[in-house]
């Protein structure tokens, strides 16, 4: 076991080739990462030691161990170049899972931005040095109406850069519609409608060419007419010069959607297992033309034997969740982690 584990760590860390290199890209809902410190300005009661969760240093430390295990695992026999990550409480929190767990080896880049979602729960890059620099990174939210504060996950935008070839990154998390509520479905709107919108912006300024790769937990299928806002339409209109007018369709292509259509998903709710951590990519990085190619069958739902447990109340198994309901199970997640190879030539 020593020697193993003394080989993935020199695999790990092994530089990486600039070009004609193989990266694997990966979406992890983490189950509310949270610290053991109370924070005014969040409702993250339940999360501290003294909360209805009973949320421990000692669990805190074994989720982020939890964590990092299952981000290796997604990697395979490389740690992933690119992380989104969903439901972290702030910044901290995703320095010490990148720093104070195995994850150290990959040498990882934290990019987060604080949104104004009541419970605290945030979104977050990590990034491997030795492959990408940062070039650009932005957190978006839809205007406010009559001076009403949108309070609610934000869009993050990453531009980074291999050697001088670039990749537009965006992570979200949408509101759930779970019960039904009229208020939040309008929100997942104004979200996917924003994101949309700035997509088609980094699409105008790079002649339809760019590289952009979407991933996050939509909390909705991939078939679901919501993000018709995000696949509608494919190709450009372009003037008599040949150049794309302004009118430009986000056309994204939904990698997610070939294994949703076969039962696959990431997260269980009632017994059935729902394709709501997705991960879409302009056509660019599926046309074989670029410096950047998403291959075929390159997304998997990474659903490894440990990742999972015996549904108590449905046949079959689902995600190994941190709690169940308020009971402390001590897995990983009540979601599985998605990923994609990404390869750059």
């Amino acid at each position: 076991m020593r020697v193993l584990f003394a080989i993935s760590i020199i695999l790990f860390t092994m530089p990486a080739k600039t070009a004609g290199q193989n990266y694997t890209v990966m979406f992890y809902n983490v189950e509310n990462l949270f610290d053991t410190e109370d924070d005014t300005t969040k409702n993250d009661e339940e999360f501290l030691p003294e909360g209805t969760r009973r949320w421990t240093a000692s669990r805190y430390h074994r989720k982020l161990n939890s964590l990092a295990r299952a981000i290796a695992e997604a990697g395979e026999w490389d740690l992933p170049s690119l992380i989104g990550l969903c439901e972290v409480e702030n910044e901290r929190v995703v320095k010490d899972l990148a720093y104070g767990t195995l994850l150290s080896a990959g040498n990882y880049g934290v990019i987060h931005r604080d949104s104004p979602d009541p419970r605290g729960i945030d979104l977050a890059l990590l990034y491997r040095r030795d492959r990408f620099k940062v070039a650009e990174a932005r957190s978006w939210l839809p205007e406010s109406e009559g001076g009403v504060p949108v309070l609610t996950r934000n869009l993050l935008y990453v531009k980074v850069t291999a050697v001088s070839d670039t990749l537009h990154l965006l992570i979200c998390h949408l509101p759930s519609r779970r019960g039904g509520i009229l208020a939040a479905e309008g929100l997942r709107e104004k979200m996917i409608r924003l994101a949309a919108s700035r997509i088609d912006s980094i699409m105008s300024t790079e002649e339809g060419r760019a590289a952009i790769i979407v991933m996050g937990d939509f909390n909705t299928a991939p078939d679901d007419q919501l993000l018709s806002e995000l696949t509608g339409g494919r190709g450009f209109d372009y003037n008599a010069a040949g150049n794309v007018r302004d009118s430009v369709i986000s056309g994204l292509i939904n990698l997610s959607a070939d294994l949703a259509g076969k039962g696959k998903g990431s997260y269980r709710y009632q017994g059935i297992w729902e394709m709501i951590d997705q991960v879409l990519v302009s056509p660019a990085l599926e046309d074989s033309t670029g410096v950047w190619l998403t291959p075929p069958g390159c997304f998997r739902v990474v659903e490894a034997p440990f990742l999972l447990t015996e549904d108590e109340t449905y046949p079959g198994q689902k995600p190994f969740p941190t709690y169940g309901g308020y009971r402390y199970s001590g897995g990983y997640s009540d979601h599985l982690p998605v990923a994609v190879k990404l390869i750059h030539r």
